[in-house]
């Protein structure tokens, strides 16, 4: 490291004891926050506070007033558990009160018990222990390829959470991408919640598996802020690969009666112990003689601007013609790219299937390969839209999005702006089997806070869904196919959020039949057959299976004598049907008949399943006529 620190000049001894005094007074603070909360991690929280100090007041470059200015640095807390030390240092910038901090945990305190980013210097809720590094990582990315600015990002990790397959995923994104603007910080304080760690003070083996993967791994005393001084301005010199920094810890740092020791992970001092903890503390805290202040940042990132995104040519197909939606994906990427040269497309090495493909020919550094690591994706994905540097899709096999969930439902708690594509769909992606069909994936996006579920139906309808995405807040998920279906669209449809879009209707229909993707399409036939033998259906394209067009279904319903079926290729729980018969659950009169893939799917050809598990065409008369005998 000797040939690193040229150039490095050592803070003088009044600016190391005032490094030393805020590290302290975060613990003190933190000890107090969480002793009134009676609730929280005064432990987790003490085992960091020289390494916010040196970060705060040493290293990082940002605007105190403005946390969240484009060129300022990125730090992400990612054992969001100790989130009373991160606080406590906003409050010794002078950001936030101590009085504000001492309604941590509270009914309506912005300073919950993890962060999130309803506090202004938050930019991503952590807590969900694993996450943190991809976010950071999505960060570093636009720092370096997109913003091509001096701002870098730092993630303080705790040591348990290495044991989580997806921080090893974001190891292994950042070194591919070299990402020398990122710094990942593991508080190695050896002692999780209910045992120590695997590792405990090992520090080495945690410098061999982060140079393993490629990265700059460097040992270093977390409470010397002496140390860690020169261990950061090594960071900052490192080129061509990002950099870890293992911090040799003691969990309850300075804490009488719990440093280093186990049994006291999530609980607060008490009361009665408190004063005197914080008095030898205190003996702590020597006259500096010195203020310490932040370093502004350069001032070279640019706001964006990412609104009002359109498709640069309207969609061109032939009514009738048979096309998978999922082909229309990355044509239609494609599209609102030529408008907006901030679109990004993260895919996991199913460009070739999803059609992604087609957006890395047309911008080919516009899209990044994430390879076979959904959950880095989704990460990094989020990290890449804070601040609104980036309108971001994500693409791979639907079903393969449910090993990512957590991160997607962390991903609404971090209010992200983040778009989903999740192609082969149901049992009709035919013999490849159960493993690659996506029969859970409307369930799994309904669920998720704020979100918009989309399901286009032919490729007019999902070229007009990835240009809703781009313009609609929250995470959006569009669900793709397969299988070619006819297009049933022309390119003047107008589609909006919540509004289905009725295909065929007369004054005398019996049945409202509602579909989605290869069932509309088998809706649309099973029409055909029935009208041959005189017996009318309405059809109706949900188009967004959340929000559901409730004014439209019931219309229709009630105009066909209160008889309604949905028919999906997706399990019982959770999709059409279920969504339909939620919005519809405070209308009496209407009798919903649900036909969905009932029982695990196997390995056939599209026709012969959909035949099997009974939502083919045929299976749609016979449920017809069933409701009108």
């Amino acid at each position: 490291m000797s040939a690193c620190l040229d150039g490095y000049h050592s803070p003088d001894s009044s600016t190391l004891q005032e490094l030393n005094n805020i590290a302290n007074r975060i613990r003190i603070n933190s000890i107090l926050s969480t002793t009134k909360a009676k609730s929280g991690h005064p432990t987790s929280s003490s085992s960091c506070a020289e390494i916010l100090s040196v970060l705060f007041f040493r290293v990082m470059k940002y605007k105190v007033d403005v946390p969240k200015d484009p060129s300022a640095d990125r730090f992400v807390m990612s054992k969001g558990h100790a989130c009373p030390a991160l606080y406590a240092a906003w409050v010794e910038t002078g950001h936030l009160s101590e009085k504000d901090l001492m309604t941590l945990r509270e009914m309506n305190s912005l300073y919950e018990g993890h962060p999130t980013p309803k506090i202004d210097f938050i930019d991503v809720a952590t807590g969900s222990l694993g996450q943190g590094l991809g976010m950071a990582a999505g960060m570093a990315y636009i720092g370096k390829y997109v913003d091509k600015s001096n701002y870098r990002v730092y993630c303080l990790l705790g040591d348990g959470e290495m044991a989580e397959g997806s921080v090893w995923e974001a190891f292994a994104f950042a070194s591919h991408y070299k990402l020398d603007n990122l710094v990942a910080i593991i508080d190695v304080n050896r002692l999780g919640q209910s045992d120590p760690t695997s590792l405990g003070h090992n520090t080495d083996v945690y410098r061999k598996r982060a140079e393993a993967f490629g990265w700059n791994g460097i040992e270093v005393d977390g409470h010397s802020v002496s140390d860690l001084n020169k261990t950061f301005y090594v960071a900052e010199k490192c080129k061509g690969m990002p950099t870890c920094m293992i911090a040799k810890t003691f969990k309850g740092k300075n804490m009488d009666g719990q440093e280093d020791l186990m049994g006291f992970h999530g609980k607060p001092v008490s009361a009665a112990a408190t004063d005197s903890m914080i008095a030898r503390i205190r003996e702590l805290i020597k006259d500096s003689g010195v203020s310490l202040t932040p370093s502004p940042p350069v001032g070279d990132t640019q706001p964006t601007n990412i609104s009002n995104i359109k498709l640069s040519s309207p969609p061109d197909y032939k009514l009738g013609d048979k096309l998978a939606t999922r082909a229309a994906y990355g044509k239609a990427l494609s599209k609102i790219g030529k408008n907006c040269d901030r679109v990004y497309s993260l895919d996991g090495d199913m460009k070739n299937s999803t059609f992604a493909q087609d957006y890395k020919k047309a911008y080919p550094d516009r899209f990044i390969e994430c390879f076979i690591a959904e959950q880095n994706m989704v990460g990094a994905a989020i990290g890449m839209a804070c601040r609104d540097r980036a309108v971001v899709f994500v693409s791979t096999f639907a079903a393969f999005l449910c090993r990512a969930y957590d991160h997607i439902r962390m991903g609404a708690v971090c209010e992200t702006n983040i778009n989903f594509f999740g192609s082969h769909c149901g049992i009709s992606i035919g013999a490849d089997g159960p493993s690659q069909m996506a029969l859970e994936d409307l369930a799994m996006f309904r669920a998720v806070e704020s979100s918009t579920v989309f399901y286009p139906s032919d490729p007019v309808s999902l070229e007009r869904s990835v240009e809703l995405c781009a313009n609609t807040k929250g995470i959006c998920y569009m669900r793709g196919a397969r299988t070619a279906t006819p297009v049933v669209y022309t390119a003047d449809t107008k589609f909006e959020i919540g509004v289905a879009q009725v295909l065929r209707q007369t004054n005398a229909d019996k049945v409202t039949v509602i579909g989605g993707g290869v069932t509309l399409a088998e809706a649309l036939t099973a029409a055909d057959i029935l009208k041959g033998e005189g017996i009318g259906i309405t059809v109706i394209d949900l188009f967004t299976v959340k929000p559901v067009d409730k004014a439209t279904v019931v219309r229709c319903a009630q105009a066909t004598g209160g008889r309604l079926i949905t028919v999906e290729d997706h399990y019982p729980e959770g999709g059409i049907g279920s969504a339909v018969a939620e919005a519809i659950s405070d209308v009496t009169g209407i009798k919903q008949v649900r036909m969905a893939v009932r029982g695990l799917p196997y390995s056939g050809a599209p026709t012969e399943l959909l035949a099997a598990f009974e939502i083919d065409a045929q299976a749609i008369v016979r449920a017809v006529k069933a409701m009108i005998q």
